[in-house]
């Protein structure tokens, strides 16, 4: 159901007054993405990840309590990193990666999965 007239001008009068008291905020919301927070999420978990892992060989040996500390970390990581990729799903992806050289997943390889294909092809043929 859209808005009334009413309603979209009493928005834009919210909106300019948020924009003249605090246009920091403003600038922050905007950029900020749920896409973009996950993928800040999965980078600080797989960065906890191997701060678990490097606990998790370091003190096993030594100190029990402290490795099975270390391997829990790698565990709640892993939990935060599936969450992450779940909420990112293949759209959030795509758009997380348009900035890149070929402006999808795909083009991250540089079409490297063609030419795998391309060359099998040309193999079986005559």
């Amino acid at each position: 159901m859209p808005l009334s007239e009413d309603e979209q001008r009493i928005l834009q009068e919210i909106e300019a007054n948020l924009s003249a008291t605090d246009p920091k905020l403003v600038q922050q919301v905007s950029d900020t993405t749920l896409y973009r927070h996950a993928a800040r999420m999965i980078k600080w978990s797989i960065l906890g990840f191997v701060a678990g892992l490097v606990l998790l060989v370091m003190t096993f040996t030594q100190v029990l309590l402290l490795g099975v500390f270390g391997f829990l970390i790698m565990l709640f990581c892993l939990l935060v990193i599936e969450r992450n990729v779940r909420k990112i799903g293949r759209a959030g992806l795509e758009s997380l990666t348009s900035g890149s050289r070929g402006g999808s997943v795909k083009g991250m390889f540089g079409g490297a999965g063609q030419r795998w294909r391309d060359r099998i092809q040309g193999d079986d043929g005559p």
